[in-house]
């Protein structure tokens, strides 16, 4: 997913194996917007990296016992519980073992294309067997977690509101796919091309000041393994990758963690994603497996 928008009010990069796009309406703040950004990006993967030993997570799970963490890091692991929380458990960060064990166990460029097949194994921990109060994060030992579900969303999210509060701009953050926006919008509202992968339908639509959007899907991020393809949004209840009803789901809410949590939950939950995102009030499309488009909730034109 892209913004539309070109020109020096735009800049994009790569990051985390993935894109990062920063837009102002202000163009003399780009500069100094890319180095917020870039640096936030900075903190969150010290923070919570699943592929760094001297991550701040990687220690505190390494610990098997309660430990003070940083402002960030609580918010991270927040985020990630009330997603948790709020889907019913279909977005468990307790998964990280999982995805290590399907191959997932470093940066995705460096991710063998293939290797031995893999069978579901019997889960032993859970979202609620993770603790987190004023400050103190308590890891059962042996569980790894994986924040990939919501800490990109939550970061695009800290990411506008930062720009905006020290720049005075308006300013769409786009990390992977995830938007979040902050700011007034330019005339007309925020264009925005929604895409997953270049053989997808797409669709181009208009957003207003202080939407937020995520996609999630299981065409990206994928490897195959004893020869099948498989992906990243595991099910929490098998430890697997969910079967592939959808290709990708977009949600529109007014942060992109929630909006993230919703569409995550809906590639976890198939064929059953459509009332629970209708009674969520959120607007949403789907691309089915087939390619065929599906939009509830007033998706945005």
């Amino acid at each position: 997913m892209v913004t539309l928008r070109v020109g020096r009010s735009v800049a994009r990069w790569r990051v985390w194996s993935t894109s990062a796009s920063v837009v102002v309406t202000e163009p003399a703040t780009l500069a100094t917007a890319r180095e917020l950004v870039e640096a936030e990006l900075s903190e969150v993967e010290r923070a919570c990296s699943r592929f760094r030993d001297d991550a701040e997570l990687t220690r505190a799970e390494r610990a098997g016992r309660p430990v003070p963490v940083s402002p960030l890091l609580a918010e991270l692991v927040g985020a990630a519980l009330d997603a948790a929380e709020r889907s019913g458990g279909d977005v468990d960060p307790t998964l990280g073992n999982d995805l290590a064990r399907l191959g997932y166990d470093r940066d995705i460029a460096q991710v063998r294309p293939d290797g031995p097949a893999v069978l579901p194994v019997r889960r032993v921990a859970s979202w609620r067997d993770v603790s987190l109060a004023d400050g103190v994060l308590t890891v059962p030992r042996g569980v790894r977690l994986d924040l990939g579900a919501t800490a990109k969303a939550l970061t695009a999210d800290r990411c506008a509101r930062l720009v905006r509060d020290r720049l005075g701009t308006g300013v769409l953050v786009e990390l992977g796919g995830d938007i979040a926006t902050a700011g007034p919008a330019p005339d007309g509202g925020w264009t925005i091309r929604v895409r997953d992968r270049p053989t997808d339908p797409p669709a181009t639509v208009r957003v207003t000041a202080g939407t937020a959007m995520a996609t999630s899907s299981t065409a990206s991020r994928s490897w195959r393994r004893g020869g099948q393809l498989i992906h990243h949004v595991l099910d929490p209840r098998t430890g697997m990758p969910a079967p592939r009803v959808w290709r990708s789901v977009t949600v529109c809410a007014d942060r992109c963690v929630v909006a993230n949590t919703h569409s995550t939950a809906a590639l976890v939950r198939g064929a059953d994603a459509v009332i629970p995102l209708t009674r969520a009030g959120v607007a949403a499309r789907l691309v089915d497996d087939q390619g065929r488009v599906h939009v509830l909730g007033g998706w945005p034109s």
